[in-house]
């Protein structure tokens, strides 16, 4: 449930990918036999694009407002 109050600024779509993205982190993550470094590189990216992806929604959603008024 927190988890749809957090993503309810993304469409379907991207909530989609950005939980699909979180799976398969997730599976790379505690699955896969890599180097540790590896794995914290992988964490970082993953976050850093879930971040990104949600404030770039966020300014769209922004900016969609301000041309309506």
């Amino acid at each position: 449930m927190s988890l749809r109050l957090a993503l309810k600024s993304l469409s379907g779509v991207q909530e989609i990918l950005v939980l699909a993205l979180m799976l398969v982190s997730v599976f790379a993550i505690f699955y896969s036999d890599m180097e540790f470094t590896y794995k914290i590189g992988i964490a970082v990216l993953v976050f850093s694009v879930i971040f990104l992806t949600t404030l770039a929604s966020q300014v769209l959603k922004q900016e969609k407002e301000k041309r309506r008024f």
